[in-house]
């Protein structure tokens, strides 16, 4: 297993990809996407896809080099899942759930801590640019949980720790509140949708983000915002974003926020990490509603984070985990 710890100059390349894992997510994109001609996800033709292709390898050097490359067949598609060998392989693993038009190299800054608590595994979200293959419709959030339902199935583990970015922490949550029976547990990094609502700034600066032919300063413009300033040009998962954003289309429905009922019903534990400097909802707010509804679960808010908190606090995060793993055994 090859373990390469990032240099300081990337640093922000991961802070790219939490601040852009939202910008496919808001309402808005739906409400100014023109007609497709396809009822699933889509790159826009040969040329789009192997640009992105090739963004996606130099991206993916920066990760540990992964021991095993999964293609899950599930019912609406095939799901690329990588492995990673780390340290308790007898414990039950951590599948980490990115956010949207952020496929796995924007873990980079987290891999190598928490390759040290368990075995990984990273997962490509269906429907979404990356290298899983969308074949059937997804509709809504039962048809997310289910396709979900069917990865986790396809791997032989009995039980997994998810662990959501952004969008991906609604992706997990929405699993547990559906389809609980492989989950062992949920971390929600900043997740979004779950026990808030977006920003009325996000929703509006987003709006000029969120379409793929309008010039790529505007999209490079919302995403530092969401990092509450950090630059984002210049970097491998930066052109991999952008070569998604550009030539992917997806079809996915926007997401419903949680319901009280949704969220009260959970019963596998829970731990919710928060950004206080997060422009993409009110995280105090948040953190107050977590308490209420999950009053079995851990939440910590981390006061000097922004959106893109996965980069800017990759050890903090990993040490909070492996003290959820403990309280959970």
């Amino acid at each position: 297993m090859r373990v390469r710890v990032p240099q300081l100059r990337n640093r922000r390349r991961w802070l790219l990809g939490g601040a852009l894992a939202l910008v496919t997510a808001l309402a808005v994109t739906a409400g100014l996407a023109l007609h497709q001609p396809s009822p699933v996800g889509y790159f826009v033709s040969t040329e789009a896809q192997d640009r992105f292709d090739r963004a996606y390898r130099r991206a993916m050097a920066d990760l540990p080099t992964p021991d095993r490359t999964l293609d899950v067949r599930t019912s609406y598609g095939v799901v690329r899942v990588y492995h990673f060998a780390g340290a308790s392989p007898a414990a039950d693993p951590l599948l980490l759930l990115p956010g949207r038009a952020a496929p796995s190299p924007v873990w980079a800054d987290n891999l190598p801590a928490l390759l040290r608590l368990r075995n990984v595994y990273t997962v490509d979200l269906l429907g979404e640019p990356g290298m899983s293959v969308q074949r059937r419709p997804i509709g809504s959030a039962e048809d997310h949980a289910q396709w979900l339902h069917e990865l986790l199935r396809g791997l032989p583990e009995q039980r997994l720790h998810l662990v959501g970015l952004s969008i991906g922490g609604w992706t997990a949550m929405n699993l547990a509140a559906h389809r609980p029976e492989k989950v062992a547990s949920v971390v929600l990094v900043e997740p979004v949708l779950v026990f808030t609502d977006l920003s009325w700034a996000a929703v509006l600066r987003s709006i000029p983000a969120s379409v793929r032919w309008f010039p790529r300063s505007w999209r490079d413009d919302f995403a530092s915002w969401t990092a509450n300033g950090a630059p984002v040009e210049d970097v491998p998962v930066a052109e991999l974003i952008e070569a998604g954003m550009q030539s992917y289309v997806l079809r996915l429905p926007t997401p419903d926020r949680l319901t009280e009922e949704q969220l009260a019903g959970v019963r596998v534990p829970v731990l919710t990490l928060l950004a206080g400097k997060s422009p993409m909802h009110d995280a105090a707010a948040g953190a107050e509603h977590a308490r209420r509804v999950l009053p079995d679960g851990v939440v910590k808010v981390y006061p000097d984070a922004s959106h893109a908190i996965n980069g800017e606090h990759p050890e903090e995060i990993a040490a909070d985990i492996a003290a959820h793993l403990t309280r959970v055994r």
